[in-house]
Parts: C-alpha cells; sequence; structure tokens
C-alpha cells in the first residue's frame, strides 16, 4: 500500500528554516521530519512513498539521491575518483518524488498521484507532523467501514491554562494547557492528518486550486464517507520554530513517543 505525504507548502510560519529549504526538510536530531514520518509507517510494514513536493522539491529529491553516500560509511580515493560503500545504511523503502508544483493546494497535490495510486487504497499525511499512532489500527478501522476516506482525529494541546470558576469567582481548579477545545462543534477533536483513502476521494477534487481540507472534505462528509479514527496518544504538529525546538529536545533526550522504532530496538 502506497503512503503519499504532503510535502509541496512554503511553511511560511516556520520561515526562520523555510527560507532555506522544504519544511518537511526540517531536522529533528539530525533527521528530516519527513524521515521521522516514513520511519513511522515503515515500523508497521509500509515502506513505499509517493513524495508530493513543490517549493523547494530539488531539496527533498538531493536528499534521497544521495541517502547512501549521506548515512555510510565511505572511501573516496582521489587518484582515480572512485568511491567505495562500506557499511551501507539503508531503508526498505520505495520512493517516488512527484513535482507537484510550486503553487498548488493541498487537493491539487493529492489529484496528480492519481495514476500513481493504481486504483488502489493509499494512506495520506501532512509532511510536518508525528505521532505515536498505531497504522495498523488505523487501517483496521478504515476496512470496517467500507467507507471512501478516514481521517485521524486528535486532541491538540491548549495555547492557555485552563480556569474552572464557580459562581463566587473562586477558582476551582487550573489545568495548563488541557487538550482539546470548547467548541460545540467539535468537542476538542481536530485534523490531525493520517488519512486512509479510497481512490474514490479524487471524484471530489477538482483543480491545482483545490484545498482537499475544504470542499473534498465537506462533501465527502455531506456524503456520508468522511469517518474518524480517533487517536488518544502523541501527536505534534511542527509549526512554528517553537514546535521544532521542543521536538528536537524530545528525540535528543531520548523521550519521542513517536520514534517507535527506537522504542522497538531498546526492547529487544
Amino acid at each position: 500500500m502506497k503512503v503519499l505525504i504532503l510535502a509541496g507548502g512554503f511553511g511560511t510560519r516556520l520561515s526562520e528554516e523555510t527560507e532555506l529549504k522544504p519544511k518537511p526538510m526540517v531536522e529533528i536530531g539530525g533527521r528530516p521530519i519527513l524521515w521521522h514520518i516514513m520511519k513511522i509507517y515503515s515500523f508497521y510494514g509500509f515502506n513505499e512513498f509517493i513524495i508530493l513536493t513543490g517549493y523547494k522539491g530539488h531539496y527533498i529529491k538531493d536528499y534521497f539521491i544521495n541517502y547512501y553516500t549521506r548515512y555510510s560509511d565511505i572511501t573516496i580515493d582521489m587518484r582515480d575518483n572512485s568511491l567505495e560503500i562500506h557499511k551501507m545504511k539503508a531503508e526498505p523503502w520505495r520512493v517516488t518524488m512527484l513535482y507537484t508544483g510550486q503553487d498548488s493546494m493541498t487537493g491539487g497535490r493529492i489529484k496528480l498521484a492519481k495514476d500513481y495510486v493504481c486504483n488502489e487504497t493509499f494512506m495520506l499525511t501532512y509532511g510536518d507532523g508525528v505521532a505515536n499512532i498505531d497504522i495498523k489500527k488505523l487501517l483496521d478501522f478504515h476496512k470496517s467501514h467500507k467507507k471512501s476516506i478516514t481521517m485521524t482525529a486528535i486532541q491538540p494541546e491548549g495555547k492557555f491554562g485552563a480556569l474552572n470558576i464557580d459562581d463566587n469567582n473562586r477558582i476551582i481548579s487550573f489545568t495548563e494547557k488541557p487538550k482539546g477545545d470548547a467548541s460545540k462543534y467539535n468537542m476538542g477533536w481536530v485534523n490531525g492528518g493520517f488519512f486512509v483513502c479510497e481512490p474514490k476521494i479524487f471524484d471530489y477534487i477538482f483543480g491545482d486550486d483545490c484545498v482537499f481540507e475544504q470542499e473534498p472534505l465537506t462533501n465527502l462528509a455531506k456524503d456520508g464517507e468522511l469517518f474518524s479514527y480517533h487517536h488518544y496518544g502523541f501527536w505534534k504538529c511542527m509549526d512554528t520554530l517553537k514546535d521544532k525546538n521542543e521536538l528536537c529536545d524530545m528525540y535528543l533526550s531520548g523521550n519521542a513517543p513517536w520514534a517507535v522504532w527506537n522504542k522497538a530496538v531498546q526492547n529487544k
């Protein structure tokens, strides 16, 4: 099963990093966040990826072209310009890099992958979010309802401390940055990416300027084709420099909940 990863946006809220590279190539602990996302899927046996590139897409292409030499021990003989690779540190991945345009919206990028999906069920996610989500359970849930698309629903950490105040203005409790949102519409659940999709969703996308999260998902919901998989564990999007630094601290300290592959090695 193929995994589509949206990796073509400008990442303007992380401009400190994205002036030089696309957002999915911003590094967490010496590896691009794109690599971390791919490792999550690979841990569960999904190793065929289609990277939907756009802004500075050549940066992503160069990264994978040079992956062998970047992470392997090598000897270069300057006399005859030969290269010897000693310890190859590779992944069992097949990676297609599909340029989907500089200014295309998310729906337009996804639609351009239609011919590569080959009329099969596929997975889809964003190139800036990580989670300790069980991908196989997500897929099992998708198969159970037999509809067009499953979206992972998450409860993001709040931005402010929450106060519980009684009628006498006494604060009964205080919770720093609680998960969720008081909105009566979503009760704290929002789009966390990590979709499973059927090819039927392509029928809901029109044009390069189509935003997947607007008309396509709205109409899929109206038609009863959109289901949510509730993820109660860790999830974090690298939206700002603060987010990036927090993810780096977690990974470098050995406390990265999304790095399930590291935990598997530690438990052997």
